[in-house]
This record gives C-alpha cells, sequence and structure tokens, in this order.
C-alpha cells in the first residue's frame, strides 16, 4: 500500500533553504509580490526563473541528484514538517511507500529534500495562498505502473491536486474523508473517518490507519 499525505503549514525551525548566487537564502512563497518586504528573504514561486537561468524547481531536482553531501542542509520531505505524524507514516511503511502531496512542489517522494516553503490550498488570501488558476510545474514522482492501492489523507482544497497528480496510476485510490460530508471523487473509493475534529482532522486519521483501527478492506 501506498500513502500519500498532504503538506503542513508549519516547518521546522532548521529547513535549509534554496540559495541565490550572491548567498541570499530564497523562500518559495505563491506571490512573491505581496510577501513582506522587510524579510530577511529573498520570495519566488518554485517556477521563478533563478539565476541560473532555470526554473528553481529544476534547480532542486538537479540539487536532489546531484553527487556529494547536502551543502544546504535540505531537510527531507517526511523530517520537513514540525508534526509528529509524518515520522509515524514513515516508520510504519517506510520511505519507499510514503508520499507527500506538496502544494509547492506537486506529488513527492519521502526522501525529496525539500527547502522551506510557504505555500498552501488552506487558509485566509495572502502571499501564501496558491490559487486554482496558476500554472505550478508540479511534480509527480510516483511511477505510473504502480498498481498497489494508493491511500490519501488530506483535506478537501488539496483533493483536486491529488486526482490530477494521480490519474494515470494503475492502483485503485482509496480516499479517507472527514464524515458524514462525502465529497465527489470520480475514479476513487471513498472512506469515511469518523471525528470530532474541525481542523487537520487527516493526522488523527493517519494515526488511526497506522495503529490498525481503520483500513481499506469492507
Amino acid at each position: 500500500m501506498i500513502v500519500i499525505i498532504q503538506c503542513a503549514g508549519s516547518k521546522k525551525p532548521e529547513a535549509g533553504h534554496l540559495r541565490r548566487r550572491d548567498g541570499r537564502n530564497v523562500l518559495f512563497v505563491a506571490d512573491p509580490k505581496t510577501a513582506p518586504a522587510d524579510g530577511p528573504y529573498v520570495y519566488a514561486r518554485p517556477d521563478d526563473v533563478s539565476d541560473t537561468g532555470r526554473s528553481w524547481r529544476e534547480e532542486l531536482c538537479r540539487y536532489n541528484v546531484a553527487p556529494g553531501k547536502n551543502s544546504l542542509q535540505l531537510l527531507p520531505a517526511w523530517q520537513l514538517y514540525k508534526e509528529r505524524t509524518y515520522a509515524l507514516l514513515k516508520e510504519r511503511y517506510g520511505l519507499d511507500r510514503l508520499y507527500i502531496l506538496s502544494a509547492g512542489w506537486g506529488l513527492i517522494a519521502a526522501d525529496f529534500l525539500t527547502p522551506a516553503y510557504n505555500i498552501t490550498f488552506s487558509g485566509p488570501n495572502g502571499y501564501q495562498r496558491r490559487s486554482s488558476k496558476e500554472y505550478y510545474a508540479d511534480l509527480c514522482m510516483l511511477p505510473d505502473e504502480i498498481d498497489e492501492p494508493i491511500v490519501f489523507l488530506g483535506g478537501k482544497k488539496y483533493v483536486d491536486l491529488f486526482c490530477k497528480l494521480t490519474e494515470r496510476v494503475m492502483g485503485p485510490r482509496y480516499l479517507f474523508y472527514k464524515a458524514p460530508n462525502a465529497p465527489v471523487v470520480p475514479g476513487c473509493m471513498l472512506k469515511g473517518f469518523e471525528t470530532t475534529r474541525r481542523t487537520n482532522w487527516y493526522y488523527g486519521c493517519a494515526k488511526a490507519l497506522v495503529e490498525g483501527k481503520i483500513g481499506i478492506g469492507e
């Protein structure tokens, strides 16, 4: 079974950054023009052109496959977020069965070295909020030929991106939702999760899945 969980807003303070050639750290946001002008970072979108002539997304992919040490001290995706749930899923399913659905980068492997970023589909409008109308060259690191079950844990605002990036996979797709409000998601099998938690309810769902209290079987 493959588990995909959406990203989180809170990143660890030790998260590394991609850098410009002049040494300034880059923080990736949805709208650099409205980001704080007095901030300590250079703000950019992942698909903006960097000072190398390539997009920052391309630079990140090159960084991940380059030989040598992790000089910028980027964290693997599963370690980037403060929330403990990502570590629980990694411990239960392993790096090769865990993926993160990131509003900034797309569907990335759990061990993909990922810089600090502040992009989300949730929350109030602002420089962090990604619009569904804007183009993102989202990565999809999930091989098309995977035919095992895929489980998605995330809020409704991330469902469209999940469906888009997994539409070509061969295996069945299961989507947990906060009961009783079942979404309409063609091509996915829906599993309701009972909870009183209003926000980030899917963390409780992930814990229940890890502990075997819920599953995808009938």
